[in-house]
């Protein structure tokens, strides 16, 4: 909790001061406009800033606004987004700009209320478009915001929780600005991207060592408290590239899996490590496509992390020789080079396309 002595008054002066003088110069700073700072938040969920800026100017250039964006095929959406995972991010995104011009006629709303029912918005994105392009004052909390509050005011409840985010935000309400909410969530925000770090921490520097909990306590290695584990679920996957006169057989990946609506190779999942594909010939088509083709080996197993997944992946590519057309099962199709590389893919799939030097 917030202690008797502080001053918000202080601490909101400090923390400003501190950005003015520290604050990255992003390319989404020190603008109104809520379609580029929604584009900014969307791309720079789970992403570095050093590798979500080349990707915002990218959709900044191919769709200047959420009109552009709701025009657009899905496909290319995604095909622009490759390399940034959570995919489902993108498509919530082509989502949400179609419902800004269906039910809004383009207009982002205006207050975090009505933003934070959107598709792909929550209560954070929905609070930073507020604050930042209108001026709302309405705490903006990410997982920096949360560090900085967490060591300085010695909350110990878990930020997972219902009852830790509700006394967050009660706190955060009390610390916000009113005069000006945009530059206090942005200076929040940076200083613990910046300044309280996860890990190693120059507390020595920091502006608020002299009420900070975690500093007095040496407990910055224990804050914020974060109790749930995430499971990880370990998948083996054996991909077969079939390649025929030049041409890829690839189909698109369906829905309540990863990379919906990427294309990927004909695949069989595997409860453990498969070594051969000899181990598939109880399949019909891929006994037949094995006795008409020849396998060139890839010689490594990929490995490929996902926030809940590892995915231990085989590829074996089967290069037919028989000039003619071989029937394929449904939803596989076969694809130009030309055509494979506009697909939009997984990253690990573009990987091994490149190195294998087919595009």
């Amino acid at each position: 909790m917030i202690p008797d002595h502080f001053e918000v008054v202080d601490f909101n002066k400090k923390l400003k001061s501190w950005y003015l003088r520290n604050h990255r110069p992003l390319l989404w700073r020190q603008i109104t406009d809520p379609y580029k700072i929604w584009l900014s938040e969307i791309i720079l969920q789970q992403t570095r800033v050093a590798q979500g800026t080349p990707y915002y100017e990218k959709f900044l250039l191919q769709y200047p606004t959420v009109f552009d964006l709701a025009a657009a095929d899905e496909k290319d959406v995604l095909r622009l987004w490759q390399g940034l995972g959570y995919y489902s991010r993108a498509r919530n995104m082509h989502f949400t700009a179609r419902q800004v011009v269906n039910d809004f006629e383009g207009k982002f709303p205006s207050t975090a209320a009505v933003l934070s029912k959107l598709k792909g918005l929550g209560t954070y994105t929905a609070a930073a478009i507020a604050s930042f392009a209108y001026g709302e004052a309405v705490p903006a909390i990410d997982g920096n915001v949360y560090r900085v509050m967490a060591r300085i005011f010695g909350i110990k409840s878990d930020i997972l929780s219902n009852e830790g985010k509700k006394e967050f935000l009660a706190i955060a309400a009390k610390l916000i600005s009113h005069e000006d909410p945009a530059t206090y969530n942005q200076a929040m925000i940076e200083f613990g991207a910046m300044q309280c770090v996860p890990a190693n921490p120059d507390c020595p520097v920091c502006p608020f060592n002299d009420i900070c909990f975690a500093f007095e306590f040496n407990m910055q290695k224990e804050l914020p408290v974060k109790a749930k584990k995430l499971k990880v679920r370990q998948r083996f996957l054996n991909y077969f590239v079939i390649e025929q006169n030049g041409m890829l057989a690839m189909k698109e990946r369906g829905s309540k899996d990863i990379w919906q609506g990427l294309y990927d190779f004909y695949l069989h999942e595997s409860a453990t490590l498969s070594d051969s594909p000899d181990e598939f010939l109880n399949d019909p088509f891929l006994a037949d496509l094995l006795s008409k083709g020849v396998i060139t080996d890839v010689p490594k197993l990929y490995t490929h992390i996902l926030t809940h997944q590892r995915l231990n992946v085989h590829f074996w590519w089967i290069e037919i020789s028989e000039p003619e057309a071989i029937d394929l099962p449904p939803g596989l199709a076969f694809y130009t080079k030309d055509q494979v590389e506009e697909l939009p893919k997984p990253i690990l799939i573009d990987m091994l396309l490149k190195e294998q030097a087919y595009i």
